[in-house]
């Protein structure tokens, strides 16, 4: 027991910071699920607890097996809450024929990506830190067509703006960039703040379901259910919702009030591609098609009869969407 005096606080804080335990989900939880015939690629990160912990990433990297018909752009694909790169198995494909590369990690917490126990080691900035090193320190991407999702986006765009050299085009999709003064987030955030850490079991493959306007079969829900055996794994997925900056006092919020001023001077193109019947976030694209440079004049496209996980929905068109602004915006 460390005593509260001014020489045990001392020998507390000079104490060696402690490893943080990292679960990892079983691979026989990943077979046989349906569309989802990837090779698994994996890096190792640092964990940021100051102890040396190394996460394993997971990420797909499916590119023409005929070097002759790349198209030489690189597609980085990034999903959000619940969901992990499963959510982009009917994109991958069409992406691949169109010749492209199409490299989507599964972010830490997710998927086959390492998932650190404590939630207190899920911080917005933490992910940024994870994600930033995944791609560009361990992966080394460059000149990236980046489409962001979700959370996908809440992380993406900062690293847009930190990082813009990195960055040819961007393809945002049913996502925001919050930066704690929108005011009211509405019953919808409330509710599903609520239901994200009350609610037992969490099934995410649920949460995608009532998140589509097409009935998902079993195997698919399950195939969202298969990264998290347990309670345990799921607490990336309970954080999620509790890291969204709802005040202009919330420990983010500097930082991406910083990325927008970033982004409200990039010319990058920039292109919306948000669905008609996406309950989450309605016309969130209203802020970035007006204050980004790179979006003006871009033929942005509201996707029909697509809920918020449209790769669900529309998977193919959304596909389709991204190779014509990749063919066409230099």
């Amino acid at each position: 027991m460390t005593v509260n005096t001014p020489e045990g606080r001392a020998a507390a804080s000079s104490a060696p910071p402690r490893s943080m335990e990292v679960l990892r989900t079983p691979d026989a939880r990943f077979e046989g699920l349906p569309g989802y015939a990837f090779e698994p690629h994996y890096v190792e990160i640092d964990a940021g607890d100051g102890a040396g912990t190394r996460l394993r990433v997971h990420y797909l990297d499916e590119r023409p097996d005929d070097t002759a018909e790349a198209s030489g752009e690189t597609i980085l694909l990034l999903h959000g809450e619940p969901t992990w790169s499963y959510l982009y198995r009917n994109v991958i494909p069409p992406l691949v024929a169109a010749g492209h590369r199409c490299v989507a990690p599964d972010l830490v917490g997710f998927g086959r990506s390492d998932k650190p126990a404590s939630p207190f080691a899920y911080t917005y900035q933490s992910h940024v830190d994870w994600l930033r090193e995944t791609v560009f320190g361990r992966l080394d991407l460059r000149d990236v067509t980046m489409v962001c999702h979700d959370w996908g986006g809440l992380l993406g765009l900062r690293l847009l703006a930190e990082h813009p050299d990195r960055f040819r085009r961007v393809v945002a999709t049913n996502t925001v960039l919050h930066t704690g003064d929108q005011g009211d987030m509405g019953p919808f955030y409330t509710q599903w703040l609520q239901f994200s850490q009350r609610a037992h079991p969490f099934e995410p493959g649920a949460v995608v379901e009532r998140g589509t306007v097409t009935d998902l079969d079993p195997a698919v829900r399950a195939a969202y259910d298969a990264p998290f055996p347990d309670e345990a794994h799921l607490q990336g997925v309970r954080r999620f919702p509790l890291l969204i900056p709802i005040s202009a006092d919330d420990e983010a919020a500097p930082a991406n009030r910083k990325a927008w001023e970033v982004l409200e001077t990039l010319r990058i193109p920039f292109l919306c591609a948000f669905s008609d019947r996406d309950h989450v976030l309605g016309d969130a694209h209203t802020p970035m098609r007006e204050r980004i440079p790179g979006a003006q004049g871009q033929p942005h496209t509201t996707i029909t009869n697509a809920g918020h996980f449209l790769q669900e929905d529309q998977g193919p068109r959304l596909a389709a969407v991204i190779d014509d602004f990749v063919r066409t915006a230099r």
